[in-house]
């Protein structure tokens, strides 16, 4: 549903049309998979896909939402009833907006909403991070409360933290907000220092694929926040803020150091590795060897398999048939337990390598995979 279509079945739904129309992404994570909880490095951008919202501000202190994509009535919450947990329903999310707006002093009054989206769900590409983000860009729009994109990022991980239940990093809010067209976007976690890195993949003949496996993941569920929490129990250990304080060059002396605490030393080598590889692809992309990455995503897949034991099979049979069939790289992307993998390949080669992969999956008896381009794209923005 297109911004004009979201407008007027705003004003079918309200009576009136929207003060405005807004829209943000969803989000591929090229390298930097489970570093942001750890103040680690990122490298996401923004896919075209998104989250609209047609809204208007209310002074009752009455939030009314509707989803085109869930259908039935609109949801009617009162402001000063939204308390955290309170909401097992996709209303949390933009709901849990409103609410840390308010926890932190900000003066909403109400709105009316109406959303759409087209960020597949449960694929590990951030679509709760994209209406979260729509949610607050047009708050602060309409509210006028100046907060910068990456506040708002702040804010958004704040409703999904605290109001939804769900222990996520910042990366996904701060992609959707903040990502350029044609860009990567390097973020350093600890103090949210952003810088765009060029991602033209098109000007060097190269794509970059998103596989869809069909399996749903869900970011609330306990074996993420077991991965958090082993993480966190490995910085107490080493006696570090968080694990991106462990020098590369010392992991070896940090995984001795922890000697028989086996899951948790593992956890700490793929966070400590996988910041390293953020690192070497930002200089390779800098440095125009794109086709160079490809390893160093590979890299990536292997340590999220083996060492955080976050992939699944359709995952992994994605990047191994992709790799047999002359991908350059390949690695799941997102949260893990399902959700899509990325691969980069030669333009000539997405066809063979997307039937490759189809193929590979019917013979497995898997759910057919959805893939499509992954385009680096542009932020949050106002639209109407």
């Amino acid at each position: 549903m297109g911004a004009q279509q979201v407008a007027a079945r705003f004003a079918e739904l309200y009576g009136a049309g929207p003060q405005g129309v807004w829209a943000a992404p969803g989000r591929v994570n090229l390298i930097g998979e489970h570093t942001d909880y750890n103040d680690g490095f990122v490298m996401p951008f923004a896919l075209p896909h998104r989250a609209t919202a047609a809204v208007s501000r209310r002074d009752d202190g009455v939030l009314r939402l509707y989803s085109a994509d869930i259908g039935g009535d609109a949801v009617e919450l009162r402001l000063d009833a939204l308390a955290p947990g309170s909401d097992a329903n996709w209303t949390a999310y933009p709901a849990g907006v409103v609410w840390a707006l308010r926890e932190a002093g900000h003066g909403v009054t109400g709105a009316d909403v109406h959303l759409s989206s087209t960020v597949p769900t449960g694929a590990g590409l951030s679509s709760s991070a994209a209406l979260e983000v729509v949610i607050a860009l047009a708050l602060n729009d309409l509210y006028g409360l100046g907060l910068k994109r990456w506040q708002l990022a702040r804010l958004c991980q704040r409703a999904e933290n605290v109001y939804v239940g769900a222990p996520t990093g910042i990366m996904d809010q701060t992609a959707s907000a903040c990502c350029e067209a044609g860009h990567a976007l390097f973020l350093d976690t600890r103090d949210l220092s952003q810088q765009q890195i060029p991602f033209d993949l098109a000007a060097e003949g190269l794509r970059l694929l998103v596989v869809d496996t069909q399996v749903k993941h869900a970011h609330s569920g306990g074996e993420y926040g077991k991965r958090r929490a082993g993480c966190e129990k490995g910085a107490a250990l080493l006696g570090v803020d968080a694990l991106r304080d462990i020098p590369y060059a010392d992991l070896d002396a940090a995984l001795e150091r922890l000697g028989d605490e086996e899951e948790v030393r593992r956890l700490v080598r793929h966070v400590v590795t996988e910041d390293q590889r953020v690192e070497r692809v930002v200089g390779l992309l800098r440095a125009g060897e794109t086709r160079a990455i490809g390893p160093v995503l590979t890299e990536g897949h292997a340590s999220l398999r083996d060492d955080f034991r976050i992939s699944c099979p359709e995952l992994d049979l994605v990047v191994d048939t992709a790799l047999a069939a002359g991908a350059l790289g390949a690695r799941m992307t997102g949260g893990g337990f399902g959700g899509s993998a990325i691969v980069l390949a030669d333009a000539t080669e997405v066809d063979t390598l997307t039937k490759a992969i189809e193929e590979a999956f019917a013979n497995a008896g898997f759910t057919p995979p959805r893939a499509f381009e992954a385009v680096p794209s542009a932020g949050a923005g106002r639209v109407v």
